[in-house]
């Protein structure tokens, strides 16, 4: 702030009230960014309740990201029942 010690009482308040327009303007600027960045997400996606990461079949996860280890692990399953 250019507040300086020869000011009068009404000089001062006139650079506080200038400096506290510009901080409000900034304020403003801000808040309508960030309305328009957010309007765009759809609100159903965001608070749905079903995870989108979740895997409805284990063994297809299973071979599709570890293949050969997965077969070996699971090839004798069958013979302790």
């Amino acid at each position: 702030m250019n507040i300086e010690k020869g000011m009068t009482q009404s000089e001062r308040m006139a650079v506080i009230r200038e400096h506290a327009q510009k901080f409000t303007q900034k304020l403003n600027r801000n808040q309508r960014v960030r309305k328009t960045e957010t309007k765009s997400l759809d609100k159903d996606l965001c608070y749905s309740q079903e995870n989108i990461n979740h895997w409805t079949d284990a063994s297809k996860y299973a071979e599709e990201h570890y293949g050969d280890v997965y077969r070996e692990t699971t090839r004798y399953d069958n013979e302790w029942d």
